[in-house]
């Protein structure tokens, strides 16, 4: 390898088992004022820190900001201030410590005003921006539609009218992304597909000896669905034994109510807004015949839901073959992952891995 050729250097190798971490949509706002409205959603693992902190990108101002509490809809106090290199950051204060076991949340909204990222050519605009590799979306203007968008997404109206994208990046990586965009007199009507890069859910399947044929099933993710409970669907379609259900707002463990084949978990904060979620990790083992030994192979070979989904192999095996697109990596103790992103408009999809000792 040239050492003088940059674009040559290596990556490190892959240990983080997800990506897409946070979500943001970008709303780009009136031709001329070169600003877009955010709407950013982010956590952190910190156990006991009681703010999160969001920096505002170097060369952006920031106006119109506000803060959420995603658990309860409520604001929360926020700090602006300017930071030693001369960059500005939110510094939202949360209402109780991170817990352990828990995920601290925060919901922003704010405005920026970015002329090197939004400008005009004549009546047409320019959207330009590298967006780090979490679950996006892109709103243009009423009254404007692509010229071209050099990013795969999915794309809809939304209910005013105006064209949105959504996407993701496999790897995590960025995605630079350029909009093209012109005026046009067409009047669209809503098309609002489900945004399934704004569904946060996230799958781990760690698998146990081959012989055992056991899985040890991780399931996070939110449900903006309204009421006092919240139903566990994913019991439809896995079969958990040692079901535990935590709200990782405050790490509280909560105690399914079953009723008949469905369950279902209390919420102490009923969902009354679209600014609130319950937020929760699902565990249990899965013994239902999806991971097996056949010819020597381990074989993990199942119908998975959602955007993200992870299998950890047993140690010592290695993988040698996956029937979908996904990224390979290595945990922290050293075993074999495959990471799979779904980006089709699909909820579900068949995957097949094949490992051997």
């Amino acid at each position: 390898m040239n050492p003088d050729d940059q674009s040559l250097i290596a990556a490190a190798p892959s240990r983080g088992l997800f990506s897409q971490e946070a979500y943001t949509q970008y709303e780009i706002l009136a031709p001329g004022t070169e600003q877009f409205a955010i709407t950013y959603l982010l956590e952190s693992t910190t156990v006991g820190a009681t703010t999160i902190s969001n920096a505002t990108r170097a060369g952006s101002e920031g106006t119109n900001i506000s803060v959420f509490d995603p658990r309860t809809g409520q604001p929360l106090k926020f700090t602006y201030e300017e930071q030693p290199n001369g960059d500005h950051a939110i510094k939202a204060t949360l209402n109780s410590p991170i817990p352990q076991g828990g995920i601290g949340r925060v919901l922003i909204y704010k405005t920026y005003k970015d002329a090197r990222t939004y400008q005009m050519n004549g009546d047409d605009l320019v959207w330009v921006r590298s967006l780090a590799g979490y679950r996006l979306g892109v709103v243009l203007p009423k009254g404007y539609a692509f010229t071209s968008a050099n990013v795969a997404a999915q794309m809809s109206t939304t209910a005013s009218g105006q064209l949105k994208l959504a996407f993701a990046s496999p790897s995590g990586a960025s995605n630079n992304l350029t909009v093209h965009a012109h005026k046009t007199a067409v009047a669209f009507q809503p098309i609002t597909f489900t945004d399934m890069f704004f569904d946060d859910m996230k799958t781990l399947y760690t698998l146990d000896a081959p012989e055992t044929g056991k899985i040890n099933v991780e399931q996070t993710y939110s449900d903006t669905r309204k009421g006092t409970s919240v139903t566990l669907n994913q019991l439809e379609y896995m079969a958990v034994n040692d079901l535990k259900v935590v709200d990782l707002d405050t790490a509280k463990v909560l105690v399914p109510v079953k009723r008949g084949d469905s369950a279902s978990v209390p919420l102490d904060v009923p969902i009354t807004s679209d600014k609130q979620s319950a937020h929760l990790r699902l565990t249990g083992v899965i013994n239902d015949g999806t991971y097996r030994v056949e010819n020597g192979d381990l074989v993990f070979q199942r119908t998975v839901r959602g955007l993200r989904n992870t299998i950890i192999l047993p140690a010592g095996y290695e993988v040698s073959a996956v029937s979908q697109s996904g990224t390979i990596g290595r945990a922290q103790d050293g075993r074999v992952f495959v990471a799979l992103v779904n980006l089709n408009g699909e909820n579900s999809y068949r995957v097949t891995i094949r490992a051997r000792k």
